[in-house]
């Protein structure tokens, strides 16, 4: 079982405070393993079990308490007066107007809450309003690099695992499936299919599951790429299966929801404003790409840019594309009151490559910091203050 350090520190940080911690995430990301692991700590450093409830809505034994009120009359009974009680509710989205329940628990002064989901919908406009100030979303993904190295011995250099990691997927169960491919890949396929049907098509009542699928094809083979939703439809039209841009905007709002695919928006570097056109989408997992379309050798430059995105969302910020003039910028990341700019390249060692790559960094009249990521295994090297890192060391700091 790998540590999930980053997450159970959070946890950590949050204990006996008066916030509810609301823990997001695709499916399978280990956001049931994280309660598990921390629950296990909360016990080893003097908690009694008795303080402990923990319920996981996907578990049939559950189902009786899919109901706000009837979760309330199981949870309030076994609460202890004297001490704080930890209640964990696992996947909740699934209990009917389940923040009822959690809004009466939070009332009372000896209550800890905890609670997971796998979809947006868990903290929808109506959610978040009843809840307002009284929750900290913890935003969950799957296994970071580093994590994933960590589940290997030393013998294994980075490149080598940065291989497997990029074709098996950073889903922890896939650890376990490795020397088996098609494991790997039946295991894939399978949790895409749930996502789909059970995130997507039964919540937003879709009937045109193939037009559905084709969405998700689209925006998988198109990830790192500006992508506007008129062009989506345009392709569909095209090829003769006809969708309208309003359609096209609910397949991917549902699709974002479940964190299969994550939008970024582009920042002025010049203007300092964020910009309403020109949009792109990552994905979660590049495992769970490969199982969609396939492995696409030509594809390395911007699976590396989906993993650095979803790298600098672990580490805090907001992450947008940089436009400056005409040029334009992997990504900026604001946090802490100042910027930093990156570039992400394949390999700069041509002449021609390096200048494309710097420029845009060189253009910026501003002294935040810069950094160009490539997959040279090289020492860092200073560019007139840009720095040029290994991307395999700076994944693993």
């Amino acid at each position: 079982m790998i540590e999930r350090e980053n997450y159970i520190s959070i946890l950590e940080k949050w204990k006996d405070k008066q916030v509810i911690k609301i823990i997001t995430g695709i499916r399978r990301c280990g956001k049931s393993t994280v309660l598990k692991m921390y629950r296990e700590k909360l016990i080893s450093t003097g908690t009694d079990e008795s303080q402990i409830i923990y319920l996981n809505f996907e578990d049939l034994e559950n189902e009786q308490y899919l109901d706000y009120r009837s979760l309330y009359d199981y949870v309030k009974p076994r609460l202890n007066p004297g001490k704080m009680n930890y209640i964990f509710f696992d996947e909740v989205q699934l209990v009917r107007d389940f923040q009822k329940t959690i809004d009466s628990l939070f009332l009372l002064d000896n209550t800890d809450i905890y609670a997971t989901g796998s979809n947006a919908y868990l903290l929808s406009s109506e959610i978040a309003t009843l809840l307002s100030g009284r929750y900290v979303e913890i935003k969950m993904q799957p296994l970071s690099f580093k994590e994933f190295v960590s589940a290997y011995s030393r013998s294994f250099s980075l490149d080598i695992l940065y291989r497997k990691y990029i074709e098996t997927g950073s889903f922890p169960y896939t650890l376990q499936l490795q020397e088996d491919k098609s494991l790997v890949k039946d295991y894939l396929n399978g949790l895409y299919s749930t996502i789909i049907l059970k995130d997507v098509i039964t919540r937003k009542k879709i009937s045109d599951t193939m037009m559905l699928e084709s969405v998700v094809k689209f925006l998988a083979d198109n990830i790192g790429n500006l992508t506007a939703i008129k062009r989506i439809s345009d392709t569909m039209a095209s090829a003769k299966r006809k969708i309208s841009v309003h359609t096209v905007e609910n397949y991917i709002s549902a699709l974002t929801d479940c964190y299969v695919f994550y939008p970024v928006n582009r920042y002025d570097t010049k203007g300092m404003q964020h910009l309403k056109t020109g949009q792109k989408y990552y994905m979660a997992d590049i495992g769970l790409r490969n199982a969609i379309i396939g492995t696409k050798t030509g594809d390395l430059g911007r699976i590396l840019e989906n993993i650095i995105y979803l790298e600098l969302l672990r580490r805090g910020g907001e992450v947008y594309i940089g436009k400056n003039g005409t040029s334009e910028i992997d990504f900026v990341v604001i946090k802490n009151g100042g910027k930093e700019y990156y570039q992400v390249a394949l390999s700069v060692r041509d002449e021609n490559t390096m200048k494309r790559e710097l420029a845009p960094l060189e253009n910026l009249s501003d002294n935040y910091p810069k950094y160009l990521l490539t997959l040279d295994n090289d020492p860092v090297i200073s560019h007139n203050g840009i720095k040029q890192i290994y991307a395999l060391e700076w994944l693993t700091e």
